[in-house]
């Protein structure tokens, strides 16, 4: 059985049809999904699947509780030493491993959703990605395809990347110097 990894932004908070397509596409094949337990996009998705009373999938949460779990679904508590973006990307980073493929919904801006797609990548598993800036989806299954996403951003998310991304999305913003160029 294949296993989606659903993240998103917490600024995107509502699906559109073209989302709600691709997701019932995912649900038509019966596949497991993990998600986070995030506000915004974990959260409208997390609401979706619930309309659609779809039982296959797993809250994965840091702390000692998870914030939301709209369809009391399977939960799993993954620890993390960590604080701050660390404490919550520990969860992001378990669910990677373990998914076969990513959707993923990004405003254009989110450090978070830039990290699970170069984690997902990091590991050779590709990822679908809804850009509500322009309303369209990318496949990322290279590094070619995280290139093309990161040469169409605005300086200022590209020096969030360099203070805020995991390792791996900063070593390739740092090896493409077109990307920090002044």
């Amino acid at each position: 059985m294949r296993t989606i990894f659903f993240s998103g932004s917490r600024s995107i908070s509502r699906l559109n049809p073209q989302i709600r397509e691709r997701i019932n596409n995912i649900l038509s094949n019966n596949f497991d999904i993990v998600i986070g337990d995030a506000n915004g996009a974990d959260k409208a998705i997390q609401e979706f699947l619930q309309e659609q009373d779809y039982a296959n999938v797993h809250i994965y949460f840091s702390g000692k509780i998870y914030r939301n779990n709209v369809g009391n679904w399977q939960f799993v508590q993954v620890d993390s030493k960590g604080t701050g973006r660390v404490f919550y990307t520990a969860k992001d980073k378990k669910m990677a491993e373990i998914a076969d493929y990513g959707f993923i919904l990004w405003d254009g801006k989110s450090i978070g959703s830039l990290n699970n797609i170069a984690e997902l990548l990091q590991l050779n598993k590709p990822s679908l990605v809804y850009h509500s800036q322009t309303k369209e989806f990318f496949k990322i299954k290279s590094s070619a395809d995280l290139e093309n996403i990161l040469s169409n951003i605005e300086d200022d998310v590209l020096a969030s990347i360099l203070e805020k991304g995991n390792t791996f999305l900063k070593s390739y913003v740092t090896k493409q110097p077109s990307l920090i160029q002044e």
